[in-house]
């Protein structure tokens, strides 16, 4: 193998290895995105959970049901 195919085997390995690195960070920029939509969704949630239990708590005297229910 020649110095000339070394260097070419070289180049189209990095080439390779580009397009690998850039597919990689676009799933990541993606999956980002849809964990922060999640932790918005999340946070949502616990606020009307918040508000339903303010709403629709126990009363005094009354006690939740077992967690088995």
């Amino acid at each position: 193998m020649t110095q000339e195919d070394r260097i070419v085997e070289l180049e189209m390995r990095q080439a390779f290895q580009d397009d690998t690195i850039q597919a990689l960070n676009d799933v990541i920029a993606e999956q980002g995105k849809v964990v922060e939509r999640l932790q918005l969704q999340v946070a949502e949630l616990i606020k009307r959970y918040e508000e339903m239990v303010g709403q629709y708590g126990a009363e005094e005297g009354e006690q939740a049901p077992p967690p088995h229910y």
